[in-house]
């Protein structure tokens, strides 16, 4: 396939986890990123979130600690979208992951579906 995908994860979540085992199972070359020790950066976020086609909520970690403490299911709606990716810029754990994405495409939490369809076809 030659093709290989970015994988940003945080080693402790058992989805990405999942994930992972999954992308090995296929053989699937992969770069592998510590979403905490790298951050994605403001500009990766937007670029991401034009790329996907998703709606910018799809990007936040809704089941997450931090999330919750923020009270950030109230506050979004009313935030823009710089705004909202700026808060997933300044801390990784708020991120939704994990996130497997390339020049093509970007897919955020793990379907099997979804990234057979992407990787496999």
């Amino acid at each position: 396939m030659g093709m290989k995908v970015q994988f940003v994860e945080y080693p402790k979540c058992s989805t990405c986890q999942k994930a992972k085992k999954w992308l090995e199972g296929q053989k699937i070359e992969f770069e592998d990123r510590h979403i905490k020790e790298q951050q994605p950066t403001y500009e990766e976020l937007k670029e991401w979130y034009e790329k996907s086609g998703l709606p910018l909520k799809k990007f936040f970690n809704t089941s997450g600690l931090l999330y919750k403490e923020m009270q950030l299911k109230d506050k979004l709606p009313g935030m823009s979208e710089e705004e909202q990716l700026r808060l997933l810029a300044g801390d990784g754990m708020l991120v939704k992951r994990p996130v497997l994405w390339n020049k093509d495409f970007v897919l955020v939490g793990f379907k099997e579906a979804e990234w057979s369809e992407k990787l496999l076809n």
